[in-house]
């Protein structure tokens, strides 16, 4: 098992980080262009995801765009335009290690054990439609729009996860409508959806994201990275293996002191001090 260590050594160039209170505040930080990713930006978040599996100084995870957008997706000129030259040049291995590489961004996010908490406003497009879906609870505003664009550019809806991940949010016949059309999906509808757990007003976005997130870091966190691991990992499983699966699970965070700390603090009337072991 790798040691347990802080974030602090951590300092990302594509985008900004702040760690508060056991929170991690992740902001993509491209305004100019509505935050879109780069090469780069996937590498650095893929990274950062991957780190949180030994860091002891964060519980919990928010994701938050800049000025007003959430993220466009794949930067055209720096993502799309060499791509297309990569499909001309009929270099597959390339185009090949690139999906690789952003499925490799999900994979992280979803086996990190903090919960994270996509704060969303405005544009949320393409991969950043995909950042959002794969984090384990969404803020959204009344101005959110959140589009699958893929086909739009002539791919497939089955990116980064999306034809497994998404119908498990929103429903089949929902994810299809979404993926077949590249449609922006109100706010309105993702709540209705189930996509949003919250919309909340712009002005509130951040604070309420930040104030969620620590009400989850403040809490029992080896038996949220244990829910967590136990949601990604139960979806492929019959209810009977999914029982056993749950039931140990259960039984290793009943040896916690946490476990027991919830107790006496019960017996005692008290707000019991968590510290995730």
């Amino acid at each position: 098992m790798a040691p347990r260590e802080d974030l602090a050594g951590f300092v990302p160039s594509h985008f900004l980080l702040e760690v508060t209170g056991m929170v991690a505040t992740v902001t993509l930080n491209r305004p100019e262009r509505k935050n879109p990713l780069t090469f780069a930006s996937y590498a650095e978040l893929t990274e950062f995801f991957r780190r949180l599996a030994s860091a002891r100084d964060v519980r919990a995870v928010v994701i938050v765009g800049a000025a007003g957008n959430f993220c466009s997706g794949g930067d055209v000129h720096e993502i799309i335009g060499p791509l297309v030259q990569a499909r001309d040049e009929r270099r597959m291995d390339e185009l090949l290690a690139f999906t690789r590489m952003t499925g490799g961004l999900v994979a992280a996010m979803r086996s990190c054990p903090q919960p994270i908490v996509a704060a969303v406003d405005g544009t949320c497009a393409g991969a950043g439609a995909i950042l959002a879906m794969a984090s384990d609870v969404r803020f959204g505003t009344p101005a959110a729009r959140t589009a699958f664009l893929f086909v739009r550019v002539g791919l497939s809806g089955a990116d980064m996860g999306a034809c497994a991940l998404l119908p498990r949010i929103v429903g089949l016949g929902r994810a299809a409508e979404l993926l077949y059309t590249g449609r922006f999906m109100s706010a309105d509808e993702g709540l209705q959806w189930g996509f949003f757990n919250r919309i909340v007003p712009a002005d509130r976005l951040q604070a309420d994201a930040a104030t969620f997130a620590k009400e989850l870091a403040d809490g029992p966190s080896f038996a949220h990275a244990m829910t967590k691991s136990c949601l990604h990992a139960e979806w492929a499983m019959p209810i009977d293996v999914a029982l056993e699966h749950e039931a140990q699970a259960q039984a290793i965070c009943m040896q916690t002191g946490d476990f027991a700390r919830a107790y006496r603090a019960f017996v005692a009337r008290t707000v019991p001090a968590f510290e995730g072991k």
